[in-house]
């Protein structure tokens, strides 16, 4: 054989060759079927694979954040001295009363936190001169971390999420205690809380005034928009010059011969139909019947102090100009008188304030002008 023809022969060869390994080649290593549950597998490890990374990146973020809160926090309170007695941290984003390092102001006493994210209260145990403390507006759903507190005079826990007063019997010293717009059902545990003067329970879920009777200190007393529809149990109340009981379902006057006291009466947005059960509350200087279902002025000469009268929107129509002189000529104190919106108004808008002027001369203000 010549040497081209050898040349050749391999060539034919190594093409022979190159055509089976194609063969091989192009042999598919799985089935259709196969195939598309390897392709699956291989996207759900991936899936899972950057989920895991995901996971892994976003604990580290948290731990890195919560890193900087404290720290944040810490710094929020660089400037005070350690002897300070009054911190204020108003809308900074609190979220861990512990985080911002009380323990070293063992003088303070006044703490204001107000609009801030505290879910708990805790890290006060260091605070034992606090006198006044300032919660209002946080995410609280629970009372606790405050029966250590016994020199505070001041708690102020309205706008949170509390449902139940409790955990406060050690703190006998307050005067002044304000739970507004929580979720509170039930007045409870304030018997050993004789020293408070001022109790705010508004815009919450209340439907009965009970367990009252040992705050005999008690001047001031709000329980505008809640659910209650008799006023009782207030006979121990000596003391109680204001009552606001507005915007709840009552439907009488009463249970207030008790309060000789009483200075402020507050009963607007109710549905009371007569004014009566006033006999004996003759230190009555401001009255609010505004926005009831009252048509008649009367049961009113008797109260010799009284300045203001508010009773707008109701139901008086035009024979209540003559109510009004009766009751009110003799009360020389009253300066000021609220009957607009009512039907003696709305059909008498050209005379109506010239009339009420004729009827009662010593008055100053009619109305909002």
């Amino acid at each position: 054989m010549s040497e081209e023809e050898s040349r050749q022969q391999l060539e034919k060869e190594q093409n022979n060759n190159n055509h089976n390994n194609d063969a091989v080649e192009s042999e598919p290593e799985f089935s259709e079927n196969e195939q598309e549950e390897v392709n699956a597998e291989e996207e759900l490890t991936e899936k899972g694979n950057a989920m895991f990374v995901h996971y892994k990146s976003v604990r580290k973020f948290k731990r890195l954040n919560n890193t900087i809160d404290i720290a944040r926090l810490l710094e929020l309170l660089d400037d005070y001295p350690d002897d300070e007695e009054e911190i204020n941290c108003i809308h900074m984003k609190v979220n861990s009363i512990p985080n911002l390092g009380l323990e070293r102001f063992k003088n303070l006493q006044t703490l204001c936190l107000r609009q801030n994210f505290i879910i708990d209260i805790e890290g006060l145990e260091p605070l034992i001169a606090l006198k006044e403390l300032d919660l209002y507006d946080n995410k609280i759903s629970h009372m606790r971390g405050l029966n250590h507190l016994v020199q505070l005079e001041n708690l102020d826990l309205s706008f949170n999420k509390i449902k139940h007063i409790k955990n406060i019997d050690k703190l006998v010293n307050l005067n002044n205690l304000y739970f507004v717009s929580n979720k509170i059902s039930k007045i409870e545990n304030l018997d050993t809380l004789v020293n408070v003067t001022n109790l705010e329970l508004g815009a919450n879920r209340i439907r009965v005034i009970e367990n009252l009777d040992n705050l005999v200190n008690l001047t001031q007393l709000w329980l505008g928009k809640n659910k209650i529809t008799k006023l009782e149990n207030l006979g121990c109340l000596k003391n109680l010059r204001s009552l606001s009981i507005q915007s709840n379902r009552l439907t009488k006057i009463e249970g207030l011969e008790e309060l000789h006291n009483l200075e402020e009466l507050y009963l607007s947005h109710n549905a009371i139909e007569k004014i009566e059960g006033l006999e004996n509350n003759l230190k009555l200087n401001t009255l609010d019947v505004a926005n009831n279902m009252l048509t008649k002025i009367e049961n009113l000469s008797h109260l010799p102090e009284l300045e203001e009268f508010w009773a707008n929107s109701n139901k008086f129509d035009n024979e209540c100009y003559e109510q009004v002189e009766k009751e009110f000529k003799n009360t020389k104190t009253l300066a000021t008188i609220y009957l607009e919106g009512n039907p003696m108004q709305l059909k008498n808008r050209a005379t109506y304030r010239n009339k009420i002027k004729l009827a009662l001369p010593q008055i100053r203000q009619i109305d909002a002008t």
